[in-house]
């Protein structure tokens, strides 16, 4: 019934079956019989009939804004079914310093390629996280790579391979982090995070005694701890600017040690698919950040 409905219109908007057959490649006759098969199905006429001319009746003109409708919304159809764009949401988590750091390049990717796929964001722990994808509530999460095997459901994909630095206040001139650790108080990352266990076995090694001021997981806020002066801090290298100008890092020189930033999802991505094209653009923004993992 479509193609009645599309030569409904074409004498809706010509005049004569002779007209609208000459535009949409008919016969008069074929026009003709198309009208009276949709006249007969809709059970009533939708021309006035006069001589060669075909003027629409008060039925018709309801008739026509609501072919106009139908044909639209089918061809709209046919947009969405063939079109190769993506649509949809994607539930995304991701810990702080990975929203700071790689996932806005990637976002921007992400938009930029497919502006119909909308992303909701959760921060939280890597741990938490990791349980979120999966229940099934997270698509996928940024996260710190765990110390213990993952769910055999869940993929990791590595981006990042982040370097830990000591930061010291500015005014702090040494740079033996061994006599630094044993002059200033230490602002701990928080021993119950995934990035928190490689610090505490690092001091455990090197300074088995520590005094800690405080113990947090926000590497940002740990670096805003030491420029209030409460102490000094291992932190990862997430990005060239993370310190402020009152702030410096430290090398561990031979002794450095690195966390591990990825994405894991459920399963292999579909191709083509919203997880599988969020993949392809966090690992394009990763390459491009000196701290890409060397496996990208």
């Amino acid at each position: 019934m479509l193609r009645e409905l599309k030569t409904f219109l074409a004498v809706a908007r010509h005049g004569t079956f002779a007209a609208a057959g000459a535009q949409i490649g008919l016969t008069q006759s074929a026009v003709s019989a198309q009208i009276q098969r949709l006249e007969e199905e809709l059970g009533a006429p939708l021309f006035q009939r006069t001589g060669r001319s075909a003027r629409l009746n008060d039925a018709g003109t309801e008739a026509v804004v609501l072919a106009r409708q139908i044909v639209e919304l089918f061809g709209e159809m046919g947009n969405r079914v063939t079109s190769q764009a993506l649509r949809g949401g994607l539930k995304l988590g991701s810990v702080q310093t990975a929203q700071v750091g790689l996932l806005p390049a990637a976002l921007k990717l992400l938009h930029g390629q497919h502006p119909q796929v909308s992303v909701r964001l959760m921060q939280g722990s890597s741990l938490f996280l990791m349980g979120q994808v999966d229940s099934g509530e997270l698509d996928a999460a940024l996260m710190v790579l765990s110390p213990f095997s993952l769910p055999s459901e869940l993929v990791w994909q590595p981006l990042l391979r982040e370097p830990f630095v000591l930061a010291v206040p500015a005014a702090e001139t040494g740079d033996d982090w061994q006599q630094l650790l044993g002059r200033y108080p230490v602002i701990r990352y928080d021993r119950g995070s995934f990035g928190g266990r490689v610090v505490d076995q690092f001091l455990r090694q090197h300074k088995p005694k520590t005094e800690a001021t405080l113990d947090m997981e926000d590497v940002d806020a740990m670096v805003k701890m030491v420029s209030s002066g409460l102490g000094i801090a291992l932190v990862p290298a997430t990005r060239p600017d993370f310190t402020p100008p009152d702030v410096r890092t430290v090398s561990l020189g031979e002794q450095t040690f690195h966390r591990e930033i990825g994405m894991v999802f459920q399963g292999t991505p579909e191709r083509g698919g919203l997880v599988g094209a969020l993949r392809e653009c966090l690992v394009e923004s990763a390459r491009a950040m000196p701290t890409r993992h060397p496996r990208l």
